[in-house]
């Protein structure tokens, strides 16, 4: 299905260098469309992209979401948009608000806009579980990006760009998440620092979240929300679990590296929810996925999607995940 939706498309990848963005880009490339251009405003990471994948079909661009002129360029003759381009470190982002506001919020207006001049096909928001319910300035912002381009599907007329976003969690091992930082304080024999010990998070493999992203890029209508499902994982057990995977690995004792307690950062949550009790009302089961929608569905799921309340991984499942994930 997905290579007869990609086949011949011309794609764009906003935040192409990144984590996420990098995953959507190598799997679009197995789908055999006719361009993906990447932009970004990261140019070492562009051209560590570029020559990595050494494909004809990958065209870098430098450039900035906040820069409307610039994506008007970059959005020429494009069938499809995957927006991945944020500020996503909640500290960073308590502390530089107005600037969290002029990329995940103006720049994904900016986004919008252009794709409407330009006549694009369809958008893709990446979003987060931190926009539900949010608690900090990331997830807010992010929060009010998501309602910014479902809306956008209002004025952007009969058969003009579709807008849709897709929600998840923590992705292993992208840059900046908790998966780098503990391996980095084991390398370092210890400790590994926890904020709480009670907290949970919703945890998805890279490779998992960038082929369900273009999954849903292929099923979306315009309006919808997709939530990509994914297991939950108490912190406490991650660190143990990659104590005892990786402790060896750098010439420690699993005895050696102590798991240290620091307490909540500023804007942290203790648990995270994939959708509010009033988006459950709209969702409906499509298998990998949640699809909300702007209806009432009588047959929607019956339960909250939080990470403390649906099964955690135990301690070994969490041990095969970080052995596939090397």
């Amino acid at each position: 299905m997905l290579n007869d939706f990609y086949k011949g498309k011309k794609v764009l990848v906003t935040g192409g260098s990144g984590s996420i963005g990098q995953k959507i880009v190598k799997e679009l490339l197995n789908h055999d469309v006719d361009v993906v251009r990447v932009l970004d405003n990261n140019e070492t990471a562009l051209f560590d992209l570029e020559q990595d994948l050494n494909s004809s079909k990958i065209r870098t661009l430098v450039g900035d979401i906040r820069d409307y002129r610039r994506l008007e360029r970059a959005f020429k003759d494009i069938d499809i948009i995957f927006h991945a381009a944020a500020y996503k470190h909640v500290p960073l982002c308590e502390y530089n608000p107005l600037d969290a506001v002029k990329t995940n919020v103006i720049g994904t207006q900016n986004i919008i806009d252009a794709a409407i001049t330009c006549g694009v096909n369809k958008v893709i928001l990446i979003s987060t579980d931190k926009a539900v319910n949010p608690v900090n300035v990331m997830g807010a912002t992010k929060l009010l990006a998501e309602r910014l381009m479902i809306s956008s599907n209002v004025y952007s007329g009969i058969g003009g760009t579709k807008f849709s976003c897709v929600r998840f969690g923590n992705v292993l091992n992208s840059r900046g998440s908790v998966i780098p930082v503990f391996k980095k304080q084991i390398s370092n024999g210890g400790p590994v620092t926890i904020t709480d010990e009670r907290m949970t998070r919703f945890i998805m493999h890279i490779h998992e979240a960038a082929k369900l992203i273009l999954t849903a890029g292929s099923l979306s209508d315009g309006g919808e929300i997709f939530i990509l499902k994914m297991p939950s994982v108490t912190v406490p057990d991650l660190a143990e679990a990659m104590i005892e995977y990786y402790a060896p690995k750098y010439g420690f004792n699993v005895g050696d590296i102590d798991v240290e307690i620091i307490g909540k950062r500023v804007g942290e949550k203790l648990h995270e929810d994939l959708m509010t009790p009033e988006e459950l009302l709209c969702a409906e089961d499509n298998g990998e996925l949640f699809v909300i929608k702007n209806e009432f569905n009588e047959n929607h799921p019956d339960f909250v999607y939080n990470s403390s309340e649906i099964e955690q991984l135990s301690k070994n499942e969490i041990l095969e995940i970080l052995d596939e994930i090397q």
